[in-house]
C-alpha cells in the first residue's frame, strides 16, 4: 500500500470524529459552561493535564468555559500538616479559625494557582479568583440541622448572592476564570468556606450559563446502586428530586447542584467521570456523551 493510501485511511477516522462534533460545535457557539474541577481529576497529573487541555480546547472552540473548584484531598493533607483534625459533620467540613486559614491558603494559594498554570501553558486564558474578589460570592454562616438541632460547623458557607460583574469581564476578554470557592461574608466581615459544588451551580445560573459539568469519580448517577451499576444518562429536574433522599452522602451536594442549575435556567447539568481522560470533551462533542444529564422539567420529551 502506497503511503498517499495509508494516510488517507489513517486520516479518515480522524475527519470523521471531526465531523461528529460539528452540530455540537455550532450548537454550543458562544455559549457559557461551568465546569466544577474535582475528584481524581484534580489529584492525578495526567487527568489534570487532558482537563487543562479539554477546557483551552472549549475555548478554541467557541465556548466560554468557567472553571469552579474546591481542594477537598490537598485541604485535608495541609490541615494535618499543621496538626489540625480534619472533621465533617452533614457531610461538611467543619471550619475553625484556624482550619479557615488553611483552607485559604490551600485553595487560593496552591490549588488555583497550579490550575491557572497548567491552562496557561497553551496560552494566556486562564485569571485565578476567589469569590471575595469583587464581590464574586457572598455567604452567611451556614447551620446544618443535625437530628433536628442546628450545629456549629464554623467558617462554613450559605451563599447568599453571586455578582458575575469579574467573570462576563474576563469572559469579554476572552480569559477562562478559575474560581475558588471561598466566599467574602455578607454581615461580619470573615471569609467563608464554601461547598465547591454548590458555588459552581450557582455561577452557572448566576451566568445564564448553557451547561454545568461536574466532575466526579463514578461514572454518573447509578440506577439502582449499589444493586446495579447502570448508569442513569438523562432525567428532569422532578425525577432528580424524587432520588435526592436515597443518595449516598457525597453525592448529594453534586445532584442538588445541578437540580438548583437547572432549575434556575440553565439548560442542562451533567454529572461526568473525571476519572475518563478528555470526558470533557466526550460529553461536550460526542453523539453518545458520557455521565448523567439533567434537564428541566419543560424539555421532557424533547430530544436530548
Amino acid at each position: 500500500m502506497s503511503t498517499g493510501t495509508t494516510r488517507k485511511h489513517t486520516a479518515l477516522p480522524k475527519a470523521q470524529i471531526l465531523i461528529e462534533a460539528l452540530p455540537w460545535l455550532t450548537r454550543h457557539h458562544g455559549k457559557t459552561v461551568v465546569i466544577k474541577f474535582g475528584g481524581n481529576a484534580m489529584v492525578n497529573e495526567e487527568l489534570k493535564a487532558a482537563f487543562a487541555q479539554d477546557v483551552v480546547f472549549l475555548r478554541h472552540a467557541g465556548l466560554r468555559p468557567v472553571v469552579v473548584h474546591g481542594g477537598g484531598p490537598q485541604i485535608s493533607a495541609a490541615l494535618d500538616r499543621h496538626g489540625i483534625v480534619s472533621e465533617f459533620k452533614a457531610g461538611l467540613r467543619v471550619t475553625t479559625e484556624d482550619a479557615m486559614d488553611v483552607v485559604r491558603m490551600v485553595l487560593a494559594g496552591q490549588v488555583q494557582r497550579e490550575l491557572v498554570g497548567l491552562l496557561n501553558q497553551h496560552g494566556p486564558f486562564a485569571v485565578g479568583l476567589t469569590g471575595e474578589d469583587a464581590h464574586t460570592i457572598t455567604a452567611t454562616k451556614h447551620q446544618p440541622r443535625i437530628d433536628g438541632e442546628y450545629v456549629d460547623i464554623g467558617r462554613v458557607g450559605e451563599i447568599t448572592e453571586i455578582d458575575t460583574g469579574a467573570i462576563e469581564a474576563l469572559l469579554a476578554d476572552g480569559r477562562i476564570p478559575v474560581v475558588s470557592s471561598i466566599a467574602r461574608s455578607q454581615d461580619d466581615g470573615h471569609v467563608y468556606n464554601v461547598n465547591a459544588d454548590t458555588a459552581a451551580a450557582a455561577l452557572a445560573a448566576a451566568l445564564g450559563a448553557e451547561t454545568l459539568m461536574v466532575l466526579t469519580d463514578v461514572e454518573g448517577l447509578y440506577e439502582d446502586w449499589p444493586d446495579s451499576d447502570e448508569v442513569i444518562s438523562r432525567l428532569t429536574a422532578t425525577e432528580l428530586e424524587k432520588l435526592l433522599p436515597e443518595l449516598s452522602s457525597g453525592m448529594v451536594p453534586k445532584m442538588e447542584g445541578c437540580l438548583h442549575a437547572v432549575r434556575n435556567g440553565v439548560h442542562t447539568a451533567r454529572v461526568i467521570d473525571g476519572r475518563v481522560q478528555h470526558s470533557i470533551l466526550l460529553e461536550i462533542f460526542t453523539d453518545e456523551g458520557i455521565g448523567t444529564m439533567v434537564v428541566p422539567d419543560e424539555q421532557e420529551g424533547d430530544a436530548a
